[in-house]
């Protein structure tokens, strides 16, 4: 009999089933019930990860297999592009360009000179709902006597219990070190700010980004400063003592420490190098010539091409990739609205000519030399779609997806790189006619912000009405009828529709 196998080796077949597998077996008998329950299910979760900052806490509270339930139910949503569609927030007043960062903690919106923040719950339960999304505070970073520029970048550089730090960065080249404090039951949630920075002699700071102890900062015109934020100090705050320039209107800017050789990339206009990587030994740049071009991939018989397309997102691959779970795996949104993969293990047969600085401080110089060059691994492009490709994130379902904001018409469209071609898109409730300017994809939900409100697509079970904040309806929303409690409130009615020619448009 089955059960006659030594517990060892049931154990390890364990990993290989399915949770529809796994739940017929424990009803089998009451040996293989306990073994699966004590076994099984945490062997299921170890072989399929699925990280979710929003969700960490309540998994936390979980027993292995409501889970395993939950995560097969997304799964089952995202095959299905089943999903709920929620506004998070009244709209804003005029037009922003706002910016997402999570935590375990909370979501932090920031739009023009205010940090939104939104926290999460840790109800939820097998009979009950989704763990609940909660608007906290708004806290305005201006004011009539000290006014400030709007906010064009933000980070995240630790969470402490239920409070997180940030960096966020302003027009005028002003950084900021910012704790958003959640309330302690009698007084409510609160800021501490602390001046890091002033860049000198700088344009207008355009992107930060962070890992461990290193903070980068790049400016719209492509100077790159390096430093560790740890250092800061109230005397002379951020000691910025790496620097380079990358000569060209930069965008966005991505920090990797975890890679068996560090490095930063960064999403440029420069014509020849849109998307060059620089290594970080002893996180420092060591050079001010980048040891590697990514490029937009190659025609004809070209083995490389070089183009005047800008990048203006970036991000590391989805977790559970063809490519395996590795940092050095690099996603890319274009200007000619294409989403490129880029392996960095990958060797290099080509090279393009970068024209050289004479040091580190970016001293002109007319010289060329030769850098490595890289094509994509993988080309993914919406075909009803030609705008340029604002935000990116990876994660989702089974951690294989890839979501990329589209530069007009509040679009998002998803890939599941195990089998590209079936991509689909969506628009934002109420169809904007805003770009997606910021993306963050995690196992059951979608976060996203147009110009005007953030939103969620939430693919996990049990969302009810007071899973998200309560909002008042605006011209162009248009709530679902939920024939199963008898009321609107729960889902908004958005466009969604496939990637094949040959489908027509669907109605979500």
């Amino acid at each position: 009999m089955f059960t006659n196998l030594p517990n060892d080796v049931l154990i390890c077949i364990f990993q290989f089933l399915s949770p529809v597998e796994l739940a017929h077996l424990s009803l089998a008998c009451s040996v293989l019930y306990h073994l699966v329950n004590e076994y099984g299910w945490s062997a299921y979760l170890r072989a399929h990860l699925r990280p979710s900052q929003s969700l960490s806490r309540a998994r936390a509270r979980w027993p292995a297999r409501l889970r395993a339930k939950y995560d097969y139910l997304t799964d089952e949503a995202w095959h299905n592009n089943s999903f709920v569609a929620r506004p998070l927030s009244h709209p804003w007043q005029g037009k922003s360009s706002p910016l997402l960062i999570i935590s375990q903690n909370r979501l932090i919106v920031a739009s023009g000179t205010t940090l939104h923040s939104f926290t999460f719950g840790t109800s939820g339960d097998e009979s009950n709902t989704s763990p609940p999304v909660s608007f906290e505070a708004s806290f305005s970073l201006s004011s009539e006597h000290s006014p400030c520029k709007e906010i064009t970048g933000v980070t995240l550089v630790s969470s402490d219990g239920f409070n997180d730090v940030l960096f966020v960065a302003f027009q005028d080249s002003v950084i900021e070190r910012i704790s958003i404090l959640a309330s302690d039951g009698i007084t409510p949630p609160s800021i501490t700010r602390h001046h890091a920075s002033t860049i000198p002699d700088s344009d207008p700071v355009e992107s930060l980004s962070s890992a461990s102890d290193l903070l980068l900062s790049l400016s719209l015109n492509g100077s790159v400063k390096l430093a560790n934020h740890r250092d800061l100090t109230s005397s002379v705050g951020l000691n910025w003592n790496s620097t380079v320039d990358l000569k060209a209107r930069s965008w966005a800017s991505y920090l990797c420490l975890s890679s068996s050789t560090p490095y930063a990339a960064f999403g440029t206009s420069n014509r020849s190098a849109p998307l060059p990587i620089y290594t970080l030994p002893y996180h420092q740049f060591s050079s001010s010539i980048p040891s590697l071009l990514l490029t937009s991939g190659s025609r004809s018989n070209s083995p490389v091409t070089t183009s005047s397309s800008a990048v203006y997102g970036l991000s590391q691959a989805p977790p559970s990739s063809p490519w395996g779970s590795s940092p050095q795996i690099l996603v890319a949104g274009w200007y000619d609205s294409k989403v490129r993969c880029y392996d960095l293990r990958t060797p290099t047969s080509s090279s393009i000519p970068f024209q050289s600085s004479d040091s580190l401080n970016g001293t002109p110089s007319s010289s060329l030399v030769s850098v490595p060059a890289l094509n994509p691994v993988l080309s993914l492009h919406n075909p009803w779609s030609y705008e340029p490709i604002y935000s990116v994130s990876c994660g989702g379902g089974s951690g294989s997806f890839i979501a990329a904001g589209a530069a007009r018409h509040s679009v998002l469209s998803f890939w599941d790189i195990r089998s590209p071609k079936g991509g689909w898109s969506v628009h934002a409730p109420g169809n904007d006619t805003s770009p997606v300017y910021s993306v963050i994809l995690e196992s059951s939900r979608c976060f996203g912000a147009t110009e005007r409100r953030p939103f969620v697509y939430d693919f996990g079970p049990g969302v009810i009405i007071d899973t998200y904040p309560p909002i008042t309806r605006v011209r162009g929303d248009k709530l679902k009828f939920d024939k199963s409690s008898g009321r609107k409130g729960v889902d908004y009615y958005v466009t969604k529709y496939p990637h094949s020619r040959g489908n027509i448009f669907i109605d979500h």
